[in-house]
C-alpha cells in the first residue's frame, strides 16, 4: 500500500523524470534567447496515482495499491513528521487535487520529456542495473 496525497486516485497529473529535467536543462543552457523564458516540462504522459501503483505491481510482481490519505489528517501527519508549517504543502496539494495548479497553457502547451513512468520506477527498484 502506498499512501497518496494526490487525489482522486484516478486523476492524471503531470510528472517528469529527473533524466528529462537534466536533458532539457542542458539544452536550455546551450541555447540562446532574449528576455524572460518559461519552460513547462512534463513526462510523455500524465499519470494517475493508480497507474503508479499498477506499474509498481507489474515491476515487483506483487499487488500494490494506492490509498488516499484523508485530507483532514494531513496537518497533524505532516507536523508529526517534523514539518513546522505544513500549510504551504497542504495548499500545494489542494491546488493539484482541485486543478487550480497547472501549466499556463495546460497539457497541450507543455514540453514533453521522453522518459516513461515504468523506466523511472524500474530504476528506483533496480538502481544497480542502470
Amino acid at each position: 500500500m502506498i499512501p497518496s496525497f494526490l487525489q482522486p486516485l484516478d486523476k492524471p497529473v503531470p510528472m517528469v523524470g529527473t533524466a528529462d529535467i537534466g536533458k532539457v536543462a542542458a539544452e536550455l543552457l546551450q541555447g540562446t534567447w532574449k528576455g524572460h523564458r518559461v519552460v513547462e516540462l512534463e513526462g510523455p504522459e500524465r499519470v494517475t496515482p493508480n497507474k503508479i501503483a499498477a506499474t509498481f505491481a507489474k515491476l515487483l510482481g506483487r499487488p500494490v495499491r494506492m490509498e488516499a490519505v484523508p485530507r483532514g489528517s494531513w496537518e497533524a501527519l505532516f507536523k508529526s513528521q517534523g514539518m513546522k508549517n505544513p500549510i504551504p504543502r497542504i495548499r500545494m496539494l489542494d491546488g493539484f487535487n482541485e486543478g487550480w495548479i497547472d501549466f499556463e497553457h495546460g497539457e497541450a502547451g507543455s514540453l514533453k520529456g521522453n522518459v516513461a513512468l515504468e523506466t523511472v520506477l524500474n530504476a528506483l527498484i533496480n538502481p544497480d542495473v542502470h
